[in-house]
């Protein structure tokens, strides 16, 4: 399966970052493209910086703008496009929630942010309502795919529930970056932690994981903090946590990467943790914490 990851910055012009973005699913599918996987909230700056209750002006309805104009695009190409997008779920009603559009334009599924964070720079709490749709894998015409945003990528419960409902590959758009003031040790620490444990993901369930991380520098609007520096570093991992590409920390990208998915079986033979898993001894992971 061929699979277009689009690295992209943006800026506070919304209109010029889409037309950008249009662009960049037009390169990927002129060089053969099936599914072309876009960012965390990909049309607009990553506004959780702060906590502006005029941000919620930019959130719309799903289906809405972005499910009509990116639908158009997938049908007229004929791909697969995983959308990140602010929902306006109601008035008072918000969430971070990722979209597949199918080939012909319409709405494959969708799924709802379920990791909040709420860290200096990431106040995403004060916008979003943790999803509530569970961790549901979304029928494609190119395969199952388990799509997940962001935070969720720390988690390795949610990636192996996502996979035990048939995902065939595991989908995580994000915004991450370094804050100026941490050494570059820490961010190296940081940068290598985040591939690591998406890495162990595809080990640990035996089916490849794609991070789609924006990059560039975007400014704290209350100069609080020094801003984002947002690290790049989209990579493709195969069943066994091999690299099969990665993009780099500090340029907009497009990477096309062939995705074998007929390797899940043949790796899942030699490593069967799903048989050996003791299922009837986890009933602990459900409680917050395991006190004496």
């Amino acid at each position: 399966m061929k699979t277009g990851i689009i690295q992209q910055s943006n800026t506070d012009d919304r209109t010029t970052n889409i037309a950008k973005l249009e662009q960049n699913i037009r390169l990927c599918a002129a060089k053969g493209a099936e599914l072309i996987i876009l960012q965390e909230l990909h049309n607009g700056l990553y506004f959780c910086q702060t906590e502006n209750p005029d941000v919620f002006e930019l959130a719309e309805t799903i289906p809405g703008p972005s499910t009509e104009f990116f639908g158009k695009l997938a049908k007229e190409l004929e791909v697969v496009l995983v959308l990140s997008l602010f929902e306006k779920r109601t008035v008072g009603l918000y969430h971070n929630t990722a979209v597949v559009i199918e080939k012909d334009g319409t709405i494959a599924g969708k799924y709802r942010k379920m990791h909040i964070p709420d860290d200096p720079a990431y106040y995403e709490k004060f916008y979003f309502t943790p999803g509530d749709l569970g961790f549901e894998s979304i029928q494609t015409s190119v395969g199952k795919l388990g799509v997940m945003v962001c935070w969720d990528q720390w988690y390795p419960e949610a990636a192996r529930l996502m996979t035990m409902t048939g995902a065939e590959i595991l989908i995580y758009p994000t915004a991450i970056g370094w804050e100026s003031t941490d050494t570059e040790d820490e961010k190296l620490r940081q940068m290598i932690a985040w591939q690591v444990i998406q890495r162990a993901h595809a080990v640990a369930n035996g089916i490849p994981v794609v991070a789609c991380n924006r990059t560039g520098y975007e400014a704290d609007p209350s100069g609080v903090t020094n801003g984002i520096q947002f690290w790049g570093n989209s990579f493709v991992a195969g069943p066994q946590g091999e690299i099969l590409s990665q993009a780099s920390n500090d340029h907009e990208e497009n990477m096309i990467v062939d995705i074998d998915l007929s390797r899940t079986e043949s790796v899942r033979r030699i490593w069967p943790f799903f048989r050996d898993r003791r299922v009837d001894a986890f009933g602990e992971l459900t409680k917050r914490w395991r006190e004496d």
